[in-house]
Parts: structure tokens; sequence; C-alpha cells
């Protein structure tokens, strides 16, 4: 399944995002989302809004240094990846990728494309990409639990 739909300001990304956790909400269990784009998309705007949206009130953080940032949100941990700066894929397997592969998580990963080989395949790709007013967002299930995101999504 995929969709795109045209999004114009920050408020609407994060409303999007919002939407999207909302539909990974219940799923019980690891919903991988690739978030792809260049620099200045709204890949963060995206997380923030998703972890927000969740019931996360603290500073949601880029983890451009730390490559992901863990937020525990009630029963539900999501894990914010950001691997622009990592410098050879091998390091996700020092890091410990697999522990990251929980029932009842979501991982969301900036920059996928950096950790190929080492990443376990997305449920989700989200691909953000600039327009002449605001963005173009490309949505595509990639497996069962991906259709099960999108099908609640259309219902909305």
């Amino acid at each position: 399944m995929k969709f795109t739909l045209e999004l114009n300001t920050q408020e609407e990304t994060e409303a999007f995002a919002a939407k999207v956790a909302m539909a990974c909400k219940g799923i019980e269990s690891v919903v991988s989302i690739h978030l792809i784009g260049d620099l200045g998309a709204g890949k963060t705007t995206f997380s923030r809004g998703f972890i927000q949206s969740l019931g996360f009130s603290g500073r949601v953080k880029s983890p451009t240094y730390t490559l992901v940032e863990p937020y525990e949100i009630g029963e539900l941990n999501v894990f914010h990846f950001d691997l622009y700066r990592l410098a050879d894929p091998e390091e996700l397997e020092f890091m410990g990728i697999r522990d990251y592969e929980q029932s009842n998580s979501i991982n969301l990963i900036e920059w996928p494309s950096k950790g190929e080989g080492y990443l376990p395949p997305p449920s989700i790709c989200i691909n953000i990409g600039f327009i002449e007013q605001g963005r173009v967002i490309e949505v595509e299930s990639l497996d069962t639990i991906g259709e099960q995101v999108i099908q609640k999504l259309d219902k909305k």
C-alpha cells in the first residue's frame, strides 16, 4: 500500500505524524519506520510530532550525535535513531541494534541508508521531499504490520 500527500507547514507535518503514531498504537510487535529525505526536509519534525502525540511531554531532541534517543511512554518504547553521522554501518552491530527490536516498540529511523545491511527491514517507509510551498510525503507499507498501520490511517 502506498499514498502521497502534501503538507504546507511544520504544524501539518506534526499533525500527520500524530495520526501515524495513533495508528501504530496497540500493534503488539515492532513497528519500524524509515524516514527518508534531504537535510531539512522534516524528518525530525515528523519524529517530534510522533513522539509528543504519544504523551511524551519533554523535549524531543535530535539524536544526531548519540545515534539513538529512547523514549519510554507508558508501556510503549519509542527509539528515535538519526544515522546521519554513522561512519560505518557495522557500528550498529556494536551498539546492539538488535536490542531495539522489542515487542511493543516503535523505531523511527532517520537516514536508514547509512545502516544498510544492519537494520531490519522497515514496516513503513516515509519519504519526505520539498515542493514549492511545503513538503510532499510518500508513505509506503512494506509488510503486514505497515499495512495495518496504513489501514488505520485510512479510517481517520
